[in-house]
């Protein structure tokens, strides 16, 4: 009975490792998937806010490190609560914390390699060219991660005689333009590439 009791207990503080690594992964990315989600539905006051915090170039650092900080935290509180915040309580609950820890960079991971690369394009879907006139340039913008790919996106939709932009993960997009109404000299001049730097790839 004593053993079934302690596992359960294990399986629970299992569970709770893993919730929180969700937690803690996808939370600091709240910023970019609130700019897609507002750009998507138009909300010009909300998005201007968000994308101020998002200007900033070290801000993939500053997300990783946010998650990692969060599950620090809480391991502290945790070890803390079970009488465990010694050498000693470290390595007889090294399962929970390297679960807390694994979960919360598997979620960093995910968020930067897939899911956000795929919202990218939400709301900016690929135009089919139909006229013979419109070109297309390819260009590799410095972005921290995938989530500044709508704020990149959003800007050079208002140089007049874009068409379409698709965003390729980890850098590339690939902007569809009518040449009789812009150039790729003007579109590298736009203001988010003094920041986030370009190169026609």
């Amino acid at each position: 009975m004593e053993n079934s009791c302690c596992a359960k207990n294990n399986l629970e503080k299992k569970d709770r490792g893993i919730l929180k690594g969700l937690l803690y992964g996808i939370f600091p990315h709240s910023f970019c998937i609130g700019f897609i989600i507002f750009s998507a539905v138009g909300a010009v006051a909300v998005t201007s806010v968000l994308k101020k915090v998002m200007m900033n170039p070290y801000f993939l650092q500053i997300l990783f490190a946010l998650s990692i900080i969060m599950a620090t935290f809480s391991a502290i509180i945790y070890l803390k609560k079970c009488n465990c915040f010694n050498k000693q309580g470290v390595r007889s609950k090294w399962k929970y914390l390297i679960i807390l820890y694994g979960m919360t960079i598997f979620i960093n991971f995910l968020m930067f390699s897939y899911v956000l690369p795929i919202l990218a394009n939400i709301g900016s879907p690929n135009a089919k060219i139909e006229a013979a006139s419109f070109l297309e340039l390819s260009l590799r913008v410095d972005i921290p991660c995938a989530g500044h790919a709508p704020l990149i996106i959003d800007e050079l939709k208002k140089i007049k005689g874009i068409e379409s932009i698709k965003f390729e993960s980890p850098d590339i997009f690939k902007i569809t333009y009518d040449p009789v109404q812009t150039s790729p000299e003007k579109i590298m001049a736009a203001e988010i590439l003094k920041t986030y730097k370009a190169k026609i790839n």
